[in-house]
């Protein structure tokens, strides 16, 4: 398991209440899910954590078969603990191992939240996940990019070190995971960077767009698709 798994298993049990202080939080994982085809019948979330995201596609696609995955095994147990359909179920697995897994594709969509700028190898995994994708599938990224806007990235900072930092240390007791966050955002490409690495992957149709509020131009969705 790798040290950010671990990360997030430690702070798994307090992660729902840290993002339910978050205003718009779960309204823009709706949005961005909703960029997935209204006719896709199989979606496959990607870094699921403790099913914020699956919850999302879930509202926007109530008939649809979903597999959650992350790498993260105490995320995984927080999404289990909740109520589910039975077309939905969790896998414990990264991508590339999905096989491996039981699960295989093709799949008509899938949503991957706060998940790409996590990966020490992106581009291995947009790949495992471009052939995951049935011809004509959809990717939907849904993620922090500031490198782009100085405003953003200077909006970033101090909404981590006066909000998201210290509420880490007193609602989870440990600050490390929100420390990493923070790092994360400011390492992550930046959102043409991004769409351009989509585009190299093989995807088209590469579009993007930002959330609204304190957000705007701080978190995106990345809309691409299978040729």
């Amino acid at each position: 398991m790798s040290e950010l798994a671990t990360a997030f298993d430690r702070g798994s049990r307090a992660y729902d209440r840290l993002v339910g202080l978050n205003p718009g939080y779960h309204a823009h994982l709706r949005r961005s899910a909703a960029a997935i085809p209204a006719g896709a019948r199989r979606v496959l979330d990607a870094g699921c954590g403790t099913g914020a995201s699956t919850a999302a596609v879930l509202d926007v696609l109530p008939g649809a078969e979903i597999v959650g995955m992350d790498a993260s095994a105490g995320m995984l147990a927080q999404a289990r603990r909740k109520s589910w359909p039975d077309r939905v179920e969790f896998v414990h697995s990264r991508v590339e191992d999905l096989a491996s897994s039981g699960v295989t594709g093709p799949f008509d969509a899938i949503f991957a939240a706060y998940l790409i700028r996590n990966l020490l190898d992106p581009d291995t995994t947009l790949a495992a996940m471009l052939d995951l994708l049935r011809p004509g599938g959809v990717l939907v990224v849904h993620d922090y990019s500031v490198a782009d806007s100085l405003r953003a990235r200077l909006t970033w900072h101090a909404v981590c070190w006066s909000v998201i930092i210290p509420l880490g240390r007193v609602v989870g007791g440990d600050a490390g995971l929100y420390r990493y966050l923070w790092r994360s955002v400011l390492g992550f490409d930046g959102a043409t960077e991004f769409a351009g690495r989509l585009r190299r992957t093989g995807f088209t149709g590469v579009r993007t767009t930002t959330m609204t509020g304190w957000q705007r131009g701080i978190v995106h969705t990345f809309r691409a698709e299978k040729a």
